[in-house]
């Protein structure tokens, strides 16, 4: 059963009486004068509204994740593996593994690991494509750390790209995140980073296409 995201109530519903504003003055003006333009002006509408509103479904899925496991937490495609400076929170050498999520993708965002949230950060910032290198640094972007009950953290990042232009995240310090649970949204096209401790194995490969909840992306030590 498929059903939709809260954040995008407003937007689908505004788009859905433009839609019909422009259907309405299509057929008055078209309709009769010009059939051929009507109906691909129609067919345009209709797809440009089936794409707003399929951004914001929610699949109907249940975490399959094990205790040690760490799950995808955005469906998209792994853009980037390798060793980093993480100069946040950590300060200090990290695996980052970096999910993109086009504008087709399913845009909630869950938690990878159960435990507790230690830290969460909002950062003002940039509007950069979601695959440029300083997105993850410059862009408009929010920073959770989860430490699981085997004392590892793991930090997400929420980043937002060129077209999502508001990061919705839930997550607050103190809370108990459950691994599965949606943590936050962004809106339009963008990024989720990883930052795993050095030594993680890691389960996905540069180019995999990946789904919130159900791929595996490591295993904590």
């Amino acid at each position: 059963m498929m059903t939709f995201h809260r954040e995008g109530r407003s937007i689908m519903l505004g788009s859905i009486v433009i839609f019909l504003g422009l259907s309405a003055l299509n057929y008055y003006f078209l309709a009769s004068a010009i059939f051929g333009l009507f109906l691909f002006l129609e067919i345009g509408f209709a797809v440009l509204l089936y794409l707003i509103i399929q951004f914001f479904r929610i699949p109907n899925r249940t975490c399959g994740g094990q205790l040690q496991d760490i799950m995808c937490p955005a469906d998209g495609k792994v853009v980037v593996i390798e060793e980093v400076e993480e100069t946040e929170y950590f300060k200090d050498k990290r695996i980052q593994v970096s999910i993109f999520m086009s504008p087709l993708n399913v845009h909630a965002n869950y938690y990878p690991i159960s435990g507790e949230v230690t830290y969460t950060k909002y950062h003002p910032g940039l509007f950069l494509v979601a695959w440029h290198p300083k997105s993850s640094t410059d862009n408009e972007r929010s920073t959770c750390v989860v430490k699981h009950q085997n004392g590892t953290e793991i930090l997400f990042r929420q980043i937002a790209g060129a077209l999502a232009r508001r990061i919705c995240y839930y997550a607050q310090t103190g809370d108990k995140a459950q691994q599965g649970a949606e943590f936050g949204f962004i809106k339009f096209g963008s990024r989720v980073d990883l930052f795993l401790p050095l030594g993680t194995k890691i389960d996905v490969e540069l180019g995999q296409k990946v789904k919130a909840k159900l791929t595996k992306l490591g295993t904590l030590n």
